[in-house]
């Protein structure tokens, strides 16, 4: 099904629809833009922006100087036009543009080129008014991937956790129910446990710390600094024997929380996220923290 919403300054929003594998909900915005001037469009792939745009007093930024695009895109100067779209299309498939993401690379290159005279400050670039700017949302099991793109070649992509409405299962809040800590330390009783500690688990049990203990940062000498130092001990090492294993370091985990609660939905959800951001393969590991949470979090959600 397709939906298309007018804005001022833009032809058109357009929401797409696909299935790709293993996708269980995928939405897509596309905005275009009315003016333009000519030049083709062609593919590239894609690569994680790099920070601020350079100052660049003599010559324009372009589209190769900051994302990894190919053709005759990759020689354009970013123009403010091109930011514009593409944090509209943020605003439609979020809620919200996103900090330090591909529109805000190119509002800053944009920003600089207008500035120094290189684009007009109502300037678009010619592919982008052609193909317009998208933003791919993928829901999957617990975990969010999107995908932003202009003139058909891809920017950046990045993981959320996907939306969850705000609500505390009753369960979480029983004297009875399972925490946060119980569930890191359940982690050290399983095979799971002989696991090397890797980023992965450290981000995990970051996020599961500060869920635990609602602050924004990591206690010094609690679980999360613990396997934080496990996994930069254990990165340089070749043989996995001489690694520190996930039971040495959550095996009392309750003992090195400066507070703990029981596991929620949401807990789960931002644990998940942090763990496979920090994965290859973007999989929870076996019985490890982000699914010991959520097993936790479920049998929460299910007590009466």
């Amino acid at each position: 099904m397709a939906r298309q919403l007018e804005r001022p300054g833009a032809d058109q929003c357009r929401f797409r629809r696909e299935a790709p594998v293993y996708t269980t909900h995928q939405s897509y915005r596309t905005v275009r833009g009315g003016d333009r001037h000519d030049h083709g469009m062609s593919q590239g792939q894609p690569r994680r922006p790099q920070g601020h745009a350079p100052q660049v007093p003599d010559q324009p930024i372009k589209y190769g100087d900051v994302f990894d695009v190919s053709g005759e895109l990759a020689a354009y100067p970013v123009a403010p036009r091109d930011a514009a779209l593409l944090q509209a299309a943020e605003q439609e498939t979020l809620g919200q543009t996103q900090k330090g993401g591909p529109a805000a690379v190119l509002q800053s290159a944009a920003t600089v080129n207008a500035r120094a005279g290189h684009v007009g400050k109502g300037q678009i670039t010619g592919p982008i008014a052609d193909a317009g700017a998208t933003v791919v949302e993928t829901e999957l099991p617990g975990r969010r991937v999107v995908s932003e793109s202009v003139a058909g070649q891809v920017l950046g992509k990045f993981v959320t956790p996907p939306p969850v409405s705000l609500t505390e299962p009753s369960g979480a809040l029983g004297r009875d129910a399972v925490t946060v800590g119980r569930a890191l330390e359940a982690v050290a009783a399983t095979a799971a446990g002989d696991k090397p500690v890797d980023q992965s688990d450290a981000a995990a049990v970051q996020a599961a710390e500060m869920c635990a203990t609602g602050a924004s940062v990591i206690a010094p000498g609690g679980v999360a600094a613990a396997t934080q130092a496990a996994a930069d001990e254990n990165a340089p090492a070749a043989r996995e024997d001489g690694k520190v294993k996930l039971r040495e370091v959550l095996a009392n985990a309750r003992e090195k929380l400066p507070a703990d609660k029981g596991a929620t939905r949401m807990d789960a959800e931002r644990v998940v996220s942090a763990e496979i951001r920090n994965k290859v393969d973007m999989a929870t590991t076996l019985g490890g923290v982000a699914e010991a949470v959520t097993s936790a979090a479920r049998r929460n959600q299910e007590r009466p």
